[in-house]
């Protein structure tokens, strides 16, 4: 018999005794408690003299135990344990010849045996259980720290052994040794010599590892084992080849083409282009920049002796979303280590990278604009535009001693204007009107933008940006600041704003910018219709201004403006300013280009969250506008009030504060200047907060609108390339066309994703169902935080 069955047999055995052993123990101590309870019974209780009994000793004076020590020692515990939870005295073995037995008459022999099974029970099956998870996040962390600190030994033994070199054979063919260890060939990994070159033949991007020297060292792709020595090879690109080259009958062979470099996730790899030959004509083809794009790589250069794979371009964008600050330097380095790491050479041009990302994003942005998408405007704001911020970004500067190029910016005027449209414009306004020099104060300690100012002879060339953003922080568009924060800049991008209906123009300085804007419209006549829009003061920096400057300008009291706070732009800023740590290094062309990129992605984000973040805003104004009517109502019942007697006192404190500052102070009609301000407060909220539910309504039929809108345009789209409309009409050749059909269904479809969702959203927060926004991906979130005062 085996060892395991005859260790099985004796576990069950032992068990089996454990068992027998527990049952006896069970029943004796039972007939002790049954004497116990008969000898408490026939003996009367007395009040002069307790009740005793007799107990053996032996010469020594210990007492002499009916039943083993070992079983008496867990009986005493179990009685401990039994004690403890009903709280009564702990039975013990007395000091003296006595023993005291009137202790045990309350005692019901039932529910104590069944109390003491169990008790047992628990005992036997006592095992250890794992942690349970805690809602406390500092003792799940210490759980965890702990549990890492427990494995982590036996992890370190682990990882040791795993660079143990055994002799294993050949895990493809099972009958040559193996030489070989491909990291990406699982479960697979280790190949002899002659499967390795049948496999990794055409898969050139698997990494592999040498062990013929005992140890895992890494291969480049273009070296192999022959007769187990260790020779250099050809390895060529992976693409896609024609089946025929001229009319000659399959005769077609593979030769090697000119070397290139490969750039991948992984790393650079130094190949060779695959040519095709044919041996009866000598007839040649070999791949161009097309055959390239075409199986997803994108040249470096003219000559394309560099190509890069879609997917690091890919992956290079998504990490800047995730860490604006990150150059593309940085981003190369690692991909150098990464060559290093799986025994390749040779690194990879930054500069050609870069030019290589924004052609290929420039191509992108064509494509889009083939499709009729446009990445600067918000799709809720369509047609007409409740608010629009502005405000400059001191951040993005550029050094002047970065690089100097005369190459001009891929995207010039694209989202950035142009300068020199910029300067005759600024040139225009300040000839046309006398400035006042200096910066104006507001309240004492703010300080607003200068009406003019000289370029600057500091070390930088732009000096900033100037930003134009939506209600919902979307970018519109932007200017280079180089003359610092100049009311003229603002003024050029309402200028430029004007052309959609904008109802609000909000500036953290909009009670110096108004008057200025009043005195340039009058010698420039041009201008006056932008005093058509109104102004409005940033919320929170209307609280650093003066009081009666707040009530005249600020957001918060501007009927029609909901809970729009005027601040977005600095929502945009705290992510651009990341930006800035590569811009201002950057030459001209690359810092607008970069920046322009940025946004587009920015504003892509916005717009994917868009039903989101509109839903969430009707749900928390809907909360918000039920507390504030809830504590109108409590001030209503403890003044004994009307709603008119609060609208007089609203009024009354705005026109005192409007007119001069020190009526504000002179008590009316015996009520005070804290009750009215409170007053005004609770009537100013409940309105915005009103104004905001209709506001956030209108927004998502817009939004819904823009989706019907935007999936009409790619169904007219698409029958009009059905319906074999020119060529020359898209610019696009017989193949750009059938690309065309299907790039318009995928978006096609992606609409309608997105209106499902869309719809689901809205029915859940008009209908009070609960939204969760958990799921939501966005950064940054531009809605307000309402508070509940």
């Amino acid at each position: 018999m085996s060892d395991p069955k005859m260790n099985q047999l004796l576990e069950e055995v032992n068990s089996l005794v454990n068992q027998a052993e527990d049952m006896d123990e069970l029943q004796r101590l039972h007939e002790v408690i049954h004497m116990q309870q008969e000898a408490a019974s026939s003996i009367q209780p007395s009040t002069s003299q307790p009740s005793v009994r007799w107990i053996k000793r032996d010469s020594g004076g210990n007492i002499i135990y009916g039943r083993p020590r070992f079983s008496r020692k867990r009986a005493a515990g179990l009685s401990l344990r039994q004690t403890g939870k009903t709280g009564g005295s702990p039975f013990r073995a007395p000091e003296t010849s006595v023993e005291m037995t009137n202790d045990f008459s309350h005692i019901n022999a039932e529910s104590f045996l069944q109390e003491l099974k169990r008790s047992l029970g628990e005992d036997l099956d006592d095992k250890e259980t794992p942690p349970q998870a805690s809602s406390d996040w500092s003792v799940r962390k210490s759980l965890v720290s702990g549990w890492w600190a427990k494995v982590r030994p036996w992890l370190v033994d682990k990882m040791v052994a795993k660079q143990h070199v055994a002799s294993p054979v050949c895990q493809k063919c099972y009958s040559s040794p193996a030489m070989i260890h491909c990291c990406d060939c699982r479960p697979h990994p280790f190949l002899c010599a002659r499967c390795d070159s049948s496999i990794h033949k055409a898969q050139v991007f698997h990494n592999r590892d040498s062990i013929r020297e005992g140890f895992f060292q890494p291969l480049p792709p273009t070296s192999c084992f022959v007769e187990k020595v260790l020779t250099q090879c050809v390895c060529l690109v992976p693409l896609e080849m024609p089946g025929r080259i001229c009319s000659c009958p399959q005769s077609l062979s593979v030769i090697t083409g000119k070397p290139i470099a490969v750039v991948t996730m992984n790393g650079r790899y130094d190949l060779n282009l695959p040519e095709l030959k044919c041996e009866v004509c000598q007839a040649t083809w070999s791949a161009g920049v097309d055959e390239l794009v075409h199986n997803d790589y994108w040249p470096a250069t003219s000559q394309f002796s560099t190509v890069y794979a879609t997917d690091i371009l890919f992956s290079f964008e998504e990490l800047k979303m995730a860490a604006p600050g990150m150059s593309s330097q940085a981003f190369l380095r690692m991909l150098d280590q990464r060559t290093v790491r799986f025994g390749r050479t040779g690194k990879v041009i930054a500069d050609s990278f870069r030019k290589s990302f924004l052609e290929w994003e420039a191509v992108r942005f064509e494509m889009d604009k083939v499709i009729r998408e446009d990445h600067f405007n918000c799709p809720a704001c369509t047609p007409n535009m409740l608010a629009v911020s502005v405000d400059g970004n001191r951040k993005h500067y550029r050094f002047k001693s970065a690089a100097r190029s005369e190459e001009q910016a891929i995207f010039n005027g694209v989202f950035i204007a142009k300068d020199d449209d910029v300067a005759r414009f600024v040139d225009y306004v300040h000839s046309s009107t006398s400035h006042v020099s200096g910066r104006g104060v507001c309240g004492g300690q703010w300080s607003a933008a200068r009406e003019t100012s000289q370029k600057s002879s500091s070390k930088v060339d732009e000096e900033g940006l100037e930003l134009a953003v939506c209600r919902h922080g979307v970018l519109l568009c932007a200017l280079n600041m180089f003359r610092g924060e100049v009311f003229a800049y603002p003024l050029y991008l309402q200028k430029k704003m004007a052309c959609k209906p904008v109802k609000f123009f909000a500036m953290d300085v909009a009670c110096k910018y108004w008057p200025y804007l009043q005195r340039v419209s009058e010698r420039c006549p041009e201008l006056q219709d932008l005093l058509s829009m109104k102004p409005f003061l940033s919320v929170f920096h209307a609280k650093a201004h003066d009081f009666k400057c707040e009530v005249k300008w600020s957001g918060a009291y501007q009927e029609g403006a909901g809970l729009t706070l005027g601040e977005e732009v600095e929502q945009c800023n705290a992510f651009l300013s990341r930006i800035a740590v590569t811009t201002k290094h950057m030459a001209k062309a690359g810092r607008t280009d970069m920046l322009t990129v940025m946004a587009m992605l920015w504003n892509q984000q916005k717009t994917n969250n868009l039903a989101s973040t509109l839903a969430r805003r009707y749900q928390k104004a809907t909360i918000a506008l039920q507390r504030q009517l809830h504590n109108m109502e409590a001030m209503k019942t403890e003044m004994a009030v009307t709603d008119d007697q609060l609208e007089g006192w609203s009024m009354m404190f705005m026109r005192s504060c409007l007119a001069s500052p020190r009526l504000a102070f002179v008590p009316e009609h015996s009520v005070d200047l804290r009750t009215k301000r409170k007053a005004f407060d609770m009537v100013m909220a409940v309105r915005r907060l009103e104004e905001e539910k209709r506001i956030v309504i209108a927004e998502m039929e817009k939004y819904w609108t823009s989706l019907c809108t935007r999936a009409d345009t790619l169904k007219e789209m698409s029958s009009q390339l059905c319906s074999g409309t020119s060529n020359e009409m898209w610019g696009l050749s017989k193949e750009g066309i059938q690309g065309l059909q299907s790039l318009i269904i995928k978006n096609a479809q992606a609409i309608n994703r997105i209106r499902k969702h869309v719809k689901n959203c809205y029915i859940q927060v008009l209908t009070g169902t609960e939204v969760n926004f958990k799921s939501d991906s966005e950064e940054y979130h531009s809605d307000s935080e309402l508070s509940e005062d």
